[in-house]
């Protein structure tokens, strides 16, 4: 997997859909265009969720990785 340098880091851990992407719709707006957002959810619904998410605001989904119940996405800010 690809080392990622996040911007920030959105801890959505233990929140239940669609919470994890309502946070990461306003916390995308912190970053700088081109700066990395990693996500922290729990709940295997955000793994839909993120992804249509991105493609439908144009953010860049770079990665995702999950282990022991925890999914992490790596988002870049696009504009």
């Amino acid at each position: 997997m690809a080392e990622y340098t996040p911007e920030r880091t959105l801890d959505a851990r233990g929140l239940k859909c669609p919470m994890p992407v309502v946070k990461t719709s306003q916390e995308i707006k912190n970053i700088s265009v081109g700066g990395i957002l990693e996500v922290m959810a729990t709940d295997p619904g955000s793994v839909a969720d993120i992804q249509a998410w991105c493609k439908s605001t144009g953010n860049e989904l770079l990665g995702m990785e999950k282990g022991d119940g925890l999914f992490k996405f790596y988002i870049r800010r696009v504009k």
